[in-house]
């Protein structure tokens, strides 16, 4: 009987002590630093500044570094994305006609900038994708119409290139802007040829 009481008594002292013991961790946050972020409003320093250099963000690509392997479509597992390379039979010159990143598919895994051989794709550590326009998720790195030279790199130089977040901030769209013609829609509208040249679709 008399161990029964002591027992009782004992889950009621056991009950108290870890109430106290949570409440005293609790408590001492009220004089702790918050280290919540106000995001976006109320921050001193933007978030992609503060984020690792690894950090895997949209993808950006430094068309300007590409070499035209399309490596990377080859890689991708979704088909994120799309480029064309066409060949100047005048001058034998090769340049790259399209190059579009749909980040509603990327999972983000990295496949195509670890095999990408110049660095031309890589991830931005930017994250903000929000869009009023599902058609703008597709970043079109080279305009319609728009031929860029492929890049030939020289053996034992390093090519220099376009500073991380900066391709991403020239394709940078609005969240309200009104998206453009898709040159996968056909029927009517705009479809691309093989050398990403834009021709009207005729119907039968």
């Amino acid at each position: 009987m008399s161990s029964t009481v002591f027992d009782y008594f004992t889950n009621i002292r056991n009950a108290f002590t870890s109430i106290f013991h949570g409440l005293a961790v609790t408590f001492s946050y009220l004089f702790r630093k918050p280290t919540t972020i106000q995001y976006p409003d109320r921050i001193d320093t933007p978030v992609q500044q503060m984020l690792p250099p690894l950090f895997r963000g949209i993808l950006e690509v430094d068309v300007g570094l590409c070499i035209g392997c399309n490596l990377c479509e080859k890689t991708c597992p979704l088909g994120c994305l799309r480029t064309a390379v066409v060949r100047d039979p005048e001058t034998n010159q090769r340049y790259i006609t399209r190059f579009d990143v749909d980040i509603s598919k990327c999972m983000v895994c990295g496949l195509c900038s670890e095999n990408c051989p110049t660095g031309a794709v890589r991830h931005s550590t930017e994250f903000e994708a929000s869009t009023a326009n599902m058609v703008n998720l597709v970043i079109r790195y080279v305009k319609p119409g728009e031929r860029i030279p492929v890049h030939k790199p020289v053996k034992g130089e390093e090519s220099p290139g376009l500073p991380q977040n900066e391709p991403i901030a020239r394709a940078h769209k609005e969240w309200d802007e009104p998206p453009p013609v898709d040159p996968d829609q056909v029927r009517g509208r705009v479809r691309w040829k093989n050398d990403g040249a834009p021709e009207e679709e005729q119907s039968s």
